[in-house]
């Protein structure tokens, strides 16, 4: 269990990751947008995606040539999803945030992706 608490708040334990959860609460992304959106390495990305996955915050979806990643719905564990209900109370007011969300909406996975 306590093994459990440790991927929890170790996927909360990243300002990037927390933007990617935000980012994520907007609308389902993929890799080179949200690289984009961050400003880091493809392979930076994917270890942050990774992290939020196993502890249970995000799902993949292939989908063609695109894998696409959201929210988890419905996360097993109970806490995960209290805490995603929380996001908005604990961050939404930072700059960081409020300037992802505006970026998020000129991402063009069709731009952005074939280059």
């Amino acid at each position: 269990m306590i093994e459990d608490n440790i991927k929890i708040f170790k996927a909360l334990s990243d300002l990037s990751r927390l933007r990617i959860l935000k980012a994520l609460q907007s609308r389902v992304l993929c890799v080179c947008e949200i690289r984009e959106l961050l400003g880091l390495a493809n392979s930076t990305v994917s270890q942050h995606l990774s992290i939020l996955k196993e502890s249970g915050f995000i799902l993949e979806e292939k989908n063609g040539k695109w894998v696409n990643y959201m929210i988890n719905p419905k996360p097993k564990d109970p806490r995960v999803f209290s805490i995603l209900s929380m996001l908005d109370y604990w961050i939404s007011d930072e700059k960081i945030i409020a300037d992802d969300k505006k970026k998020i909406q000129g991402l063009d996975r069709n731009i952005i992706c074939c280059n």
